[in-house]
């Protein structure tokens, strides 16, 4: 049977508003537990901040409509922040921590920040002059030159935080970022309305897996991701359950919390999931816990994976699918018998309209493969400045995934493979062409391909096929060098693991590089 309740009815319903809502409802419970720095913040400590916060920011000049860039790890400075900026009529666009100089000016510039929130840590040995629109800059913990302090923003101020005077459909809540397959990453338009919708929609009402005030979320994955933005910290906050945030991911202290803190709802990636299972099988996992459930989504699960989990711990895994374009979701799995499927990506949300179609464009019957199309309330308003781009993907009204999938009779749908260029190194999207034009400013660098190659433990490895200029060596000594600038200019997921020199790079006559070739040589 089809899903068609939602949790809640989204209609008018604000990002923040439904956030300081449950702030008021759950005021003496925990909101967050920040193991960083071991703070804990009740609801009502939690929307108080937020709206100080979003007062200090209309005092320190920032104007409804802006974009204010939040580049931190998990932190209660993020989630305040992310929520004041709302408030005060703004937007958010959360910035990877692990960013390098280079990626963290593009983002700015093409957001056009007028603000940013970062830490001295971060922004240690960064030139970020010369950036037309940024401002001002706030440190978190760690001062930075030329930075302000963040407890700047929460002193007492008289400012007026303004009205909304667009729609929650139509206000720009987030401005995330993905990376297209071609060129450099995007800015993916969410709406109030994209986020708080597809919060209700796989928060669906009588399931098992839905989340309640009295669950304990234990949050490692990052909240610029939107996996971790909206799939665990906004529901987390709206149904007034307690987040406790890592700013990264570690299997020894993912164990210590699980026992510590009364876990109740893990959340996971592939690669997480099979260290969880190597942890259990060391017998490193708690034997008495109350995580109830785990989901796992961001990239493709091996069937196996999750059944060895459920055997070695009792923990059941729901799958999730999604992209950053769908706020994230469009399809979940349950964790009740008999739908429990945990090698399938479950059933559409309600209110979330699925086609499979073929290469001429035509509909597919249950059973065959074909291009994931899909349309519905939580999908972007667009891609950030990039009509075109925007177009190729969203086309009448409904979303051309690239992905290839199968639907069986009972309407579970199962990922097959994926049209796009993108490499999924654990989890996270790389862009070829992004690494592929760090690569072409190499001097010794005449042509270059970059694919994924199948890898048991990160799900995809970044591959690059080279071409060397007349004088250079093709050795080694060479491989690193070209591995080394690479990881200097971008994050380094998005560094090559491996690097093959070529005599040449298969193209179509139009010039686009023919990545099925490539990877056939892996």
């Amino acid at each position: 049977m089809a899903r068609s309740e939602l949790y809640a009815d989204p209609a008018g319903v604000f990002l923040h508003d439904a956030v300081l809502a449950a702030c008021r409802r759950h005021a003496r419970s925990i909101a967050l537990v920040d193991t960083s720095c071991a703070r804990r913040v009740t609801y009502a400590e939690y929307g108080e901040l937020v709206e100080r916060l979003a007062r200090g920011l209309a005092a320190a000049g920032l104007r409804p409509g802006e974009t204010v860039a939040l580049y931190l790890p998990n932190s209660w400075e993020f989630c305040a922040a992310f929520h004041a900026i709302e408030l005060a009529g703004a937007t958010p666009t959360p910035l990877n921590p692990s960013y390098r100089e280079r990626e963290v000016r593009y983002q700015l510039e093409n957001s056009g920040a007028g603000l940013l929130i970062s830490d001295g840590a971060l922004l240690a040995g960064m030139d970020l002059s010369g950036l037309p629109g940024l401002r001002d800059v706030f440190y978190t913990r760690q001062a930075a030159p030329g930075a302000r302090p963040f407890a700047d923003l929460l002193k007492p101020v008289t400012a007026t935080l303004p009205s909304p005077n667009v729609a929650p459909e139509e206000a720009l809540a987030a401005l995330p970022y993905s990376s297209g397959t071609t060129g450099l990453p995007k800015g993916v338009m969410l709406s109030h309305g994209n986020l708080v919708t597809n919060v209700y929609q796989f928060l669906a009402p009588g399931e098992a897996a839905t989340f309640t005030s009295d669950d304990v979320m234990l949050c490692f994955l990052p909240l610029y991701h939107i996996y971790g933005l909206n799939v665990i910290f906004n529901p987390a906050l709206m149904v007034g359950a307690r987040l406790v945030l890592m700013p990264r991911f570690d299997p020894e202290a993912v164990v210590r919390y699980i026992a510590e803190e009364n876990i109740s709802y893990l959340f996971t990636v592939p690669p997480v999931l099979n260290l969880l299972c190597q942890t259990a099988e060391q017998g490193r996992f708690p034997k008495q816990h109350r995580v109830r459930a785990a989901k796992c989504g961001a990239a493709p699960l091996a069937a196996d994976l999750p059944r060895r989990f459920t055997s070695l711990t009792g923990i059941r895994v729901r799958q999730g699918y999604g992209m950053t374009e769908a706020s994230p979701v469009t399809h979940m799995g349950f964790l009740e018998e008999p739908r429990y499927r945990p090698d399938s990506i479950g059933h559409a949300l309600a209110r979330t309209e699925c086609l499979l179609v073929d290469e001429s464009g035509a509909d597919l019957p249950a059973g065959e493969v074909g291009e994931l199309v899909m349309r519905g309330p939580q999908f972007m308003l667009g891609y950030w400045r990039a009509p075109e781009a925007t177009a190729q993907v969203l086309r009448e009204g409904w979303y051309w995934s690239g992905d290839v999938a199968l639907r069986d009779r009972e309407d579970f749908f199962f990922i097959v493979d994926r049209r796009k260029e993108l490499i999924k190194y654990k989890g996270f999207p790389v862009a070829p062409a992004e690494v592929e034009a760090v690569l072409l400013e190499h001097p010794a660098v005449r042509d270059c391909g970059v694919v994924g190659r199948p890898d048991p433990v990160a799900g995809e490895i970044p591959c690059a096929f080279v071409i060397l200029r007349e004088g250079h060596t093709a050795d080694g000594r060479m491989q690193a060098e070209l591995c080394g600038w690479v990881a200097e200019r971008l994050t380094g997921y998005k560094q090559p693991r491996e690097v093959r020199f070529v005599s040449a790079i298969p193209r179509n006559p139009s010039g686009k590089i023919l990545r099925r070739e490539l990877r056939s040589l892996l």
